[in-house]
């Protein structure tokens, strides 16, 4: 093809543009989606049971108020009021006292004497191990329930404008690591002449400072996300330091001097590693930048997972390690992804065997992807229940279902990488007139530079390497196995775009097998609890008139030996419904004990308690309630619950 011919199709400029457009358009379309429908983060830590318990009517005011929660979290004064029905604090408004025992992880505050009957409200807010702030309210009553004027606050920890920009910061971040992180290894390992090309270096560049940003916000917020949800206080040095001795914001400063020695790798890399033509002196210096950036990368990544999901939970010192590889291995795919996009739409010289590189890099990548996935997924989801019936599990699928689309277009960039060659530019231009015209018109232009001052002399060299560079650039544009290999790497980065996104969600997610562990009102593994409260909710037709109602039992601290059981029944009009007799008995069938019988005495209209109820063994028990509602009309419910 003659370097004169016309260019076929869009124009060589407007279609990095376009591509530009389009995958900015995508990531603001994906990240506006996610973040208008996402909500507050979930967390690690869940409220697994507390004394009193929700809704429990006692029949005199309890001297303290005990919260359990399913793994540790960390808590500061105020984490725990306790409010009567006019709204003022009943606690002692000290610092919650530490609990925990064995496995159970459980905080406290005292409450004054003498307080009068009426409907307590408990409001709590804490922060879970994985570096998620966490909130609640529920209510007791002393005596009878009671009116009262307490208004629980509509909005969750780490939610509002705070939790916004919070997030944004987090989605920056990871996106900033994995253009800086995979572009350095892009050009280190796949195309060492991607060291003096602009465009390159702007991608690596914008990377860091995305990342630099996004690290200065979050440390910032980090106070008012966790508490107040005001954005003047991020600038209060009290809670900034307050948060400097937490873990999250341990890891935040680990960050930033982390990237401190990144800017230094950035500027060896684009700098002298760039002006270096000795080949053996380029393959040492390849070496120790390898090296150097390996272990600054290695450093970044480790700060997520010492103060994510990977620090709590189950087997932590293996999972922190795990997810470290997992960071790096995304950003060596979804990074290079980027770089590559970036060097076949920007610049000429990229050639065949980069990107057969890249190709082999992106494999392992995808290996070790693989492997770490799998051992993540088993980590925080735990069975197919969790994995279907959680919004973790479910952006799970969602994740793995991308990724399958990603390898399926990344066949198809495979093909034509192999079909990929690598033209010489001086064979593609016919010496004809055009050719000499050049020729002429370079020599005219070197006589006449030399007749002026250096500066014009150094701005027609310049333009002349444009002129080069675009006419390098136009004949490979024109080859269809590079453009066919342009559109289907773009396509792989839309994807890719997706896929960091709910991978970012699923960082803040609470894990499937917490939820689904919390919902059974277990602790979870890491925290394996010598028993916990037990609530029960069973509905009841007796047959009669008026006979249709619901159960609702708690059994604390549901655990071996002496128990406190209280019944609520409640009509099919949701009110609290009296009967004319209620008992109860507990069976083991495993173990053949029982049954055992209760019989609760009646404190108020619909409730019924017992205390010092014996359960001798820990186990599956099963609770046999028998409802009679007439002189005719009675029935026996049963429901199992894991007591110890």
């Amino acid at each position: 093809m003659s370097a004169t011919a016309p260019y076929p199709g869009p124009s060589p400029i407007r279609r990095p543009l376009a591509a530009a457009a389009l995958l900015a358009a995508l990531v603001s379309l994906v990240f506006g989606l996610l973040l208008a429908g996402a909500g507050p983060a979930s967390a690690h830590a869940a409220l697994t049971g507390s004394d009193p318990s929700d809704g429990a009517v006692v029949d005199t005011a309890p001297k303290q108020v005990t919260l359990s929660f399913s793994e540790a979290i960390a808590v500061g004064d105020d984490s725990i009021r306790v409010l009567d029905p006019s709204g003022k604090r009943a606690d002692t408004e000290a610092e919650p006292r530490d609990l925990s025992e064995g496995g159970t992880v459980r905080y406290g505050v005292s409450l004054h004497s003498g307080l009068p009957d009426g409907t307590y409200t408990v409001a709590w807010q804490a922060i879970s191990a994985d570096s998620h702030p966490i909130s609640g309210a529920f209510t007791f009553s002393v005596g009878a329930p009671s009116e009262t004027t307490v208004a629980l606050p509509s909005q969750e920890a780490g939610g509002g404008p705070v939790g916004v920009v919070y997030d944004i910061a987090r989605y920056t971040a990871y996106g900033g690591f994995v253009l800086l992180v995979g572009g350095s290894a892009f050009v280190l390992v796949c195309w060492r002449g991607g060291a003096t090309a602009l465009p390159m270096q702007r991608l690596v560049v914008r990377g860091w400072l995305a990342l630099t940003a996004a690290t200065l916000v979050m440390l910032l917020l980090r106070n008012p996300y966790t508490g107040s949800g005001k954005f003047a206080d991020a600038f209060d040095l009290a809670g900034l330091q307050s948060v400097l001795d937490t873990k999250p914001g341990a890891a935040l400063v680990s960050r930033l001097l982390l990237l401190g020695a990144a800017a230094l790798f950035i500027a060896v890399l684009f700098g002298t590693y760039a002006g270096r033509e000795d080949e053996r002196e380029k393959k040492d210096l390849t070496f120790g930048l390898a090296v150097g950036g390996g272990v600054v990368a290695t450093g970044i990544a480790a700060t997520w997972a010492m103060s994510e999901h990977a620090s709590t939970g189950i087997q932590a010192s293996i999972a922190m390690p795990v997810d470290v590889l997992h960071l790096l291995a995304v950003a060596a795919w979804l990074g290079g992804l980027a770089s590559l996009l970036v060097a076949l739409n920007r610049t000429p010289d990229i050639g065949s065997a980069a990107v057969r590189r890249f190709s082999a890099v992106a494999f392992g990548s995808v290996v070790v992807l693989a492997a770490t996935g799998i051992y993540q997924s088993w980590r925080q989801v735990g069975s197919w229940s969790a994995l279907t019936g959680t919004r973790y599990g479910q952006l799970l699928i969602l994740k793995v279902a991308l990724i399958a689309v990603l390898l399926a277009v990344a066949w198809f960039s495979r093909r034509w990488t192999g079909r990929l060659t690598d033209p010489a530019v001086a064979s593609e231009e016919a010496p004809g007139e055009d050719a000499a015209s050049e020729s002429e018109s370079e020599s005219e232009s070197e006589d006449a530079s030399a007749d002026v001052d250096p500066e014009r002399a150094a701005q027609l060299a310049r333009q002349r390497a444009a002129l080069t560079a675009t006419k390098k650039k136009r004949i490979r544009d024109a080859d269809p196995e590079r453009s066919g290999l342009r559109r289907s790497v773009l396509a792989e980065a839309a994807v890719a775009v997706v896929l960091l996104a709910v991978t970012t969600m699923l960082t803040s997610t609470e894990p499937g097998r917490t939820e689904e562990e919390a919902a059974n009102g277990t602790p979870s593994a890491s925290a394996p609890a010598a028993g916990g409260p037990v609530n029960l909710k069973m509905p009841f037709d007796t047959g009669g008139q008026n006979g249709k109602g619901t159960v609702r039992i708690d059994i604390e601290p549901g655990r071996t030996g002496s128990n406190d059981l209280h019944v609520w029944i409640d009509g099919s009009d949701g009110k609290p419904m009296d009967v004319p007799e209620l008992k109860l008995a507990l069976t083991l069938e495993s173990k053949d004990i029982g049954p055992l019988p209760v019989v609760p005495d009646r404190l108020a209209e619909g409730h019924w308690s017992a205390s010092a109820v014996q359960i001798p063994m820990a186990g599956d028990w099963k609770i046999d309630v028998t409802v009679r509602t007439s002189d005719i009309d009675q029935v026996t419910i049963d429901k199992n619950a894991k007591i110890g």
